[in-house]
């Protein structure tokens, strides 16, 4: 366990940004990484995870700590359910295949999001229907300052839309070290609520789906949609879908009928900002080596050398272009940095 100084970060987020930490170490358990918080106690620390949910837009000047924890098993189980505990530093895509191929049920849904399994609960992470608080049991974290050990469970990491504690009061206070997931081994509950879904079960002739069956819809549909970061830099959708009051929405609806929406209560709705990215005349368009997908307008790349400060320019121009025709304000999902 080895701390490098002037360590580049380009390998360690998904868009390939060229950035650099003053220190880096990678930990690898749970008492390395007791370890190393103990003995640069006065150090300025970055908690670094997949790399899947940021924008690096300036050099780290801190010890950046690279979770790198591995390992996966059961911990209990009974006829219709069992909790499967995952180190931090497992990878969220290859989780979600092993938890499918034991025949449990209720990740299929989020097959091919990139990143690891430590930091799927400081977003929520989600996708076609399901969210990481439908299957969430508990995780264990470590205390930065004290490097004492605490159970979250499910009601008090908070959970929201894309938010949990983590993400709030107990921000940069905690380094996740493992979670667990209560999985279905009977009964799936088989989501197929999200229209994609259904028309490529239906392209493949699959009238009564498996776990399997919904995974490999997703990945067909993301890989479709979505650029593999290993190809092209990107961090996955960059902006959270807006949520917003039906009394708000129904006077911009007057002003552009065609516009999309869910009804996500009786008084809320949420629209698609990949559609109001669309409308706004950005899929597709590139600026300089920054630029929007041109399949899917939530999601911004990078061609090759572009600096996180560029692409964040986007998504502002973004933002403000949308807010100017809609109304409508979109958050950013990623961590600029």
């Amino acid at each position: 366990m080895e701390i490098e100084s002037n360590f580049s970060l380009k390998k360690y987020n998904t868009f390939g940004i060229e950035a650099k930490a003053s220190q880096f170490v990678a930990v690898h358990s749970v008492t390395e990484l007791k370890s190393v918080l103990e003995n640069n106690k006065t150090q300025k620390k970055f908690i670094l995870g997949g790399g899947s949910n940021m924008l690096l837009t300036k050099d780290i000047d801190a010890l950046v700590i690279h979770i790198d924890l591995k390992g996966k098993k059961i911990i209990k189980e009974n006829n219709d359910f069992v909790w499967v505990e995952s180190q931090a530093g497992e990878s969220w895509h290859e989780f979600v295949l092993w938890t499918i191929d034991q025949n449990f049920g209720g990740l299929e849904n989020m097959s091919l999001i990139p990143g690891n399994v430590g930091t799927t609960p400081v977003q929520n992470i989600g996708a076609y229907g399901t969210e990481i608080k439908d299957t969430f049991a508990s995780c264990e974290a470590m205390t930065i300052e004290s490097q004492e050990m605490r159970t979250f469970t499910k009601e008090e990491c908070r959970f929201g839309y894309r938010e949990s504690i983590f993400k709030n009061e107990a921000k940069n206070q905690y380094v996740i070290t493992s979670v667990v997931f209560k999985l279905t081994k009977i009964n799936h509950k088989i989501n197929t609520s999200y229209g994609d879904i259904s028309s490529e079960l239906a392209k493949n002739n699959i009238t009564i789906p498996t776990l399997k069956d919904i995974s490999n819809a997703v990945i067909a549909i993301r890989q479709s949609k979505l650029p593999d970061p290993k190809e092209l830099g990107n961090s996955g959708s960059f902006f959270k879908n807006p949520i917003l009051l039906k009394s708000d929405f129904e006077k911009i609806q007057q002003q552009f009928p065609e516009i999309k929406y869910f009804d996500i209560s009786k008084t809320e709705v949420k629209v698609p900002a990949g559609w109001l990215i669309e409308k706004a005349g950005f899929k597709g368009k590139r600026f300089g080596d920054a630029g929007i997908h041109k399949n899917q307008a939530l999601v911004l790349v990078n061609y090759g050398n572009a600096t996180g400060q560029e692409i964040l320019n986007v998504s502002k121009d973004i933002q403000e272009t949308i807010f100017k025709k809609f109304g409508i304000h979109i958050e950013g999902e990623v961590n600029v940095i």
